[in-house]
This record gives C-alpha cells, structure tokens and sequence, in this order.
C-alpha cells in the first residue's frame, strides 16, 4: 500500500474551508508545497472552484510555489503545466515578477508582489488567496485590509508563516482569530516541529532522498536542525513568537553581509583552561606572548598600511566571549572586519596584555571603543593609560544600544559594514533581539554552551561606534622596531 501523498497537517488545512484560515507553522515542514496540491484542484476543477491568488515576500518563493503548482498539475494529470513570467516594473525602477498558470477551466493560478492594491478587484466566489510567509512579508496589515474584502463574495483567505516576533501583524492576526475578533469561522492552525515529525515529516524526507528511516537518523537530523536554528529555535522550529519584535538581524541580512569565504578574516580564538588560569603571572604572560605571536602577530601583519583601523572590545571574563573586531576603513567608507579575536576564561591580565598587541600590531590605529560596564572597565582604563583620548569607555545601558545598534545595523542593511564568515558570528547577530522596543543581547547566554551573549555582534557595534568617532592614526613612539615586536612577544 503506497504512502498517501500527503501528511495529515497538510491534509487537515486543505479540507479546511473556512473564510479565513491562519496556518502558524515550524519551517521547511512542506506547508507550501501541500498547498500549491490544493491550489491546482482548486484552479483546474471544472464545476465549482476559483482562481488561487499566491503572495510571498521574495521571486524565489513565488517562483517555487508555481513550480509545485505544476509538478501537481502533471501529477493529477490535468492542463496547465506551462507557467508564464511577466515582468512589470514599478515607480522606483524595481522589476515585479508575475507567474501565472491557466487552466482549461477558465481558471488561473497568478502570483503577485506583496502590494495591496494588486488586491483590488480580486475576490470574486470561490478565488482563493494565499498569504505565504506572511510575517516577513512589507505592511502586512495593509494586504489583510485589501484581502479581507474577497471572503465578502465568497473568497477565501489562507495565511501562512513562521512567526517573526510577538508584536509582528502576523502574531498579532493568530491572536484575534483565537480570540474570536473574526468570528467562528476564522480558524487557525498550528504546526510546530514535534507535531509535524510524529505525523510523519522526516520519514517523508527520507523516503524523497532515498534514505533509510531510523530513530537513530532522525535524532541526529533534529539535532543538527537544533544546532542550525540554536538561538531561534522556539521561534523558528516551535510557532513561539519571540518577545520584543523577534530577532533583529534576519538571517538572509547578515549572510549578504559576510565575505566570501575566500577572502574573510579569520576568528582567532584563545580558552584559557583550569591549568592555564593557574600557571605563576608570568608563565601565563609567556604562554599568551606564544600564542599571540603564533596566531595573531601574523595575522596582523597582512592588514594593509595604507588604511585606518578602528578596534571595538566587548568584555568577558567566565561566563561569555571577549570579542575584539578589528575593522578597517576603506576608501569608499566602507567598513571591513579585518581580524576577529576572542578569549573565554582568560585572566584580566592576558585580556589587557592581547589587546595592547592587537593596538601594537594594528597599522594606523585610530579610536578604539571598549566595553568599560563592570570589571571591563580596568580594561579599559589601562587601555585609557596607553593612548588617552582615543580610548572610549562605554558603559552600556538601554541608551546606549538604542542610540548606537541602529547605526550598527544600517551600515549591514547598506552594505557599507563586511563581516566575516563564521556560524558564531552569524548567531550573535541572530541573538538580538527587540526588548521593550530597544535592541540588545537578551538576559543570559545566548547559545547552548554557555559561552556567548551576542559577544561579536555587541563588539562589531563598538567598532562601529569608534570608526565613526575616528579622528585619523595616532603615531605611538617605542623604543624602536626591537622594542615594538618585543611588547608584540610580551617581554
């Protein structure tokens, strides 16, 4: 007996016909495509049926949504396979791309831009519209205001997505159907990560790329998808809407930020273990000034000497990350992270002793922004000592990262701001969050470990912070090139 094509929280939402149906889900659960199944029985059925509207907030979506469409119209073996593309441009010089399949029932499945005036008209008995990823989607509310018009002559509106914070539109459309603000036939769906797998999810996976199913392989997979989505995974996985607005750097904005692998800078990172934290003063100063020299000296070395650098700090000494990201300054303005050093569980005095090296080896050093809240704030004093006004000591408060983690965060959505390629940096920028409307690393670590809080994301802004109160490189005098890669061996 063959597999039935569709799982049962797939077949449950397309026998659902109510006016409107809200869907909150886990990701890459198949919703979409068992939908687009729905959508060609809908838009191919002769007597009864409508067109099947589709919105989605990006081409790829609309694009794979029809796709499906068509790979179920062969399926069901009716007409309407081919897909035609137009491309209409808008008032901004922006290309909008429409899909469109016809059917020999007079009906059509089309796909549009997240524009409510593409709504207008649109709605007439039986025409279905389908919302998709609805909380990423620009001004939802005013889409939803235009698309509630088509249940008025019997269309019908499908809402879909993952959540994207608890004060999204999306979440806040999930509450007023629960609550009855649409009356009894509103309905909504709920269909986190546990639900879809006991009803079949990762057996389907399997049987689609010819893998054998195990408890064992499906444990391993749930594990490395925890691991993908570590800091996000209520949200992402489980339909638990984030507090505060969600997660403040999307994914997709700070992976278009990174470096090409090729090119990114490294994370040179150093733990100081219980043996190390209990070595003599000195004989910790020498294992430091091996490592340093080892891994750091020579990294420095390579940044250009023609460019400005800038050095944000944020501090740590057990239970996170100290993260320092050297960023230099482009002719263009555009700003670069050209080394990434952290230390967990390394003694003040290493941390003031690898951050003298860093201010040693970096060429044209102008500001350097230091988290100085706490114990950071001998850091940062010695730091004071060594080169005066261009130290800045930042304690943080709600002002603080209200005033500076926009500016932060403009310079990624700009381009302007070149991170470097790595999952914790990703993941720290993915740990931010809207609290009470400010954005700010949450109370806690951020990951499962224990060893971050944001750490990069909250030290980029501080570098940040220091390019932009640069006041060009500061000659620092030594006793000569002997005396200057001397201090970079810590003798």
């Amino acid at each position: 007996m063959s597999a039935p094509l569709l799982l049962p929280y797939q077949v449950r939402w397309n026998q659902d016909l109510a006016p409107l149906k809200v869907h909150e889900k886990s990701r890459r659960i198949g919703l979409s495509y068992g939908t687009a199944a729905d959508a060609v029985l809908h838009a191919s059925r002769a007597a009864g049926g409508g067109n099947v509207y589709y919105i989605s907030y990006d081409k790829e979506m609309t694009a794979g949504f029809v796709a499906d469409c068509a790979v179920w119209s062969r399926a069901a073996n009716v007409a309407g396979q081919t897909i035609g593309e137009s491309v209409l441009q808008r008032d901004d010089g922006n290309d909008i791309h429409s899909f469109r399949i016809d059917y020999p029932s007079g009906k059509v499945i089309q796909t549009f831009s997240s524009n409510p005036r593409n709504l207008r008209s649109k709605g007439r008995p039986g025409d279905l519209l389908v919302i998709d990823e609805a909380a990423f989607v620009d001004d939802l509310e005013e889409i939803l205001r235009a698309a509630m018009a088509m249940t008025m002559w019997g269309g019908r509106l499908a809402v879909i997505s993952t959540h994207n914070g608890i004060d999204n539109p999306f979440n806040q459309l999930v509450i007023d159907v629960r609550s009855g603000r649409y009356g009894k036939q509103a309905t909504v769906h709920r269909t986190p990560l546990d639900l879809a797998l006991r009803e079949g999810l990762y057996k389907r996976i399997c049987s689609v790329s010819h893998q054998t199913w195990s408890p064992l392989a499906e444990a391993q997979w749930l594990a490395g998808l925890w691991h993908l989505y570590r800091n996000n995974k209520d949200e992402e996985l489980y339909c638990i809407p984030a507090m505060g607005g969600g997660t403040y750097f999307p994914r997709a904005l700070i992976e278009a930020a990174m470096a090409p692998a090729a090119t990114s800078a490294p994370l040179l990172r150093f733990s100081g273990d219980a043996r190390f934290n209990l070595l003599p003063k000195d004989a910790r100063r020498r294992e430091m000034a091996d490592w340093l020299g080892e891994a750091v000296a020579p990294h420095l070395a390579t940044l250009d000497p023609a460019r400005r650098h800038a050095i944000g700090m944020d501090f740590a000494r057990k239970g996170d990350m100290t993260c320092i990201v050297v960023l230099e300054l482009g002719e263009t303005l555009r700003r670069t992270w050209v080394a990434v050093i952290e230390m967990h569980n390394v003694p003040y005095d290493q941390q003031d002793q690898v951050l003298e090296a860093i201010e040693q080896g970096t060429p044209k050093l102008g500001q350097e922004a230091i988290d100085s809240t706490g114990n950071g704030d001998s850091i940062a004093e010695a730091a004071e000592d060594r080169r005066g006004s261009r130290v800045l000591r930042v304690k943080f408060s709600e002002a603080t990262y209200r005033e500076r983690m926009p500016k932060y965060k403009a310079g990624i959505e700009d381009r302007t701001t070149v991170l470097i390629r790595h999952d914790d940096v990703l993941e720290d920028h993915r740990a931010i969050k809207l609290l009470r409307g400010v954005p700010r690393p949450p109370d806690g670590n951020t990951d499962k470990q224990g060893e971050r809080h944001g750490d990069s994301a909250v030290a980029g802004m501080l570098a940040d912070l220091a390019a932009d109160e640069d006041r060009g490189p500061v000659q620092i005098v030594t006793g000569g090139r002997r005396a200057a890669s001397a201090l970079l061996r810590g003798y």
